[in-house]
Parts: C-alpha cells; structure tokens; sequence
C-alpha cells in the first residue's frame, strides 16, 4: 500500500495532505525519514511515525456533523490561539479532522472524519460534490452580474464558477441569494460576490452533498448514521 494512502486510512489527514506531510519530512518508515511519494508500506509489518507518533489502523470509523459557529477556525490547532472547531466535540474515542474548511467569519455545515480516504474523495473536483450556501450581500446585484456567477467570473487567481444561483430578498440596501457550488477555492463566496462590488455581510453553509444542518443549532453536532455515510459514499464512488 502507498505511503499517503496508509496515512489517510489511519486518520491522520487527507490523501494530500498526507502527501505534503511526506514532502516535509515529517515521516519515518522503520525509523527512515521517508521524503517519496512513491514509497510502499506493509501495515502488518512496517512501523510508521508521523511527528515522531506511531500511527495504525482505526478499527473504528467517525463522521460528525458539526453546525460551525462564527469566531472559530476549521483546524486542528491555531498558531494565533483562537478558538478551534475541535474544541467544540469534546472527547472522541478517535481522532478526527475537518473536511476542507469554513472561514473564521463563517457558520454552518461542517463535517469531520477520520476517514481520511472518503475526506479526500468529497474535497476532490472531480466529484463535484455539492455546497448550499446562504449569503447576505450589501447592495442589488443585477441579473447580469449574477449571470456571471454561472458562466464564470474572475476572483484574482481563478475563473469561479457556482452551479446554481437563487435570488431570495431585497431590504433596504441588503440582498439574499442561495448558491451552490461544486468547487471549493478559498474564500470563493466571498470573492465571488466582491468582484462584482457587492460585499459578503453574512455567510451560512446549509448542505454538503446530501447533509444538511436540520435542527442543529450553532455549535452543536451529531454523528452521521449508517445510511448518511453510505449516501455519501455513493457520491464519491467510495467503497461501502
């Protein structure tokens, strides 16, 4: 089995992540800093470290649904000491990771998981699994410009694209819109709607794929039950 991929069936980050992990010569193989991402391990023999911890299977497979409140940031730890979503699970029998992120200034759905390969597969492009975003803008966005939202805008370092785009309300100097994405750039509501002047005053993920936050309020969380995780895994053509 490859190196990245031993790493992420462990739990201990996404497939690329793991990659970079490699790259940085935060691994070692029998005692080897192993810096290829070519290498090969055999899980009943070999011994893998990352950081210097011994890493191994996980018998057991975590998925959590989490409703992100704003002032937190979607990491592990944070340099900066603010407060991080982990904080907000309590103790877990393993250890999770958030699948992609929501920004410090953003609430709503966010999943965690150990499962570092079906982690990967729901972030990856070429699945296009989809985001539901609610957004509160300042301004009136014309038709036109929100027509650029499908066709593809410019936000500074890509072509942004959204699959769908729903108008909602008008108050006063505010507009509301529900948008879908099967991208995932950074920032990219946000820099969508502020390359068409209009900037983002409020910013809800409100479904992942087939997820939605249903009755949770912010800060809670629940685990995912069996069928969820299957539908899941169907829409990343992930073993069930």
């Amino acid at each position: 089995m490859r190196l990245q991929k031993y790493m992420a069936h462990c739990g201990v980050a996404s497939r690329r992540k793991c990659e970079e992990m490699i790259k940085q010569g935060r691994v070692t193989v029998n005692g080897q800093v192993v810096t290829q991402l070519g290498a090969k391990v055999d899980p009943q023999k070999d011994e893998v470290r990352v950081d210097g911890k011994p890493i191994s299977l996980e018998e057991k497979q975590v998925y959590i649904l989490l409703y992100k409140p704003r002032g937190y940031v979607t990491t592990v730890r944070d340099t900066h000491k603010r407060p991080t979503v982990m904080s907000l699970l309590g103790s877990q029998p393993v250890r999770v990771y958030p699948v992609g992120r929501l920004d410090f200034d953003t609430e709503g759905l966010l999943l965690l998981t150990n499962d570092g390969e079906l982690a990967n597969r729901l972030m990856h492009p070429r699945y296009g699994v989809e985001k539901e975003y609610y957004v509160e803008v300042e301004g009136h966005p014309s038709k036109s410009q929100i027509q650029k939202f499908i066709h593809g805008i410019d936000i500074g370092d890509a072509i942004a694209h959204a699959h769908k785009v729903r108008f909602l309300w008008r108050k006063g100097n505010s507009s509301a819109f529900k948008l879908v994405l099967k991208e995932g750039r950074n920032r990219q509501v946000r820099r969508m709607f502020e390359a068409i002047g209009c900037p983002v005053k409020f910013l809800r993920r409100e479904r992942f794929g087939n997820l939605v936050l249903g009755s949770l309020k912010p800060g809670e969380w629940r685990y995912l039950d069996e069928d969820e995780v299957k539908q899941l895994k169907k829409l990343t053509e992930a073993e069930i």
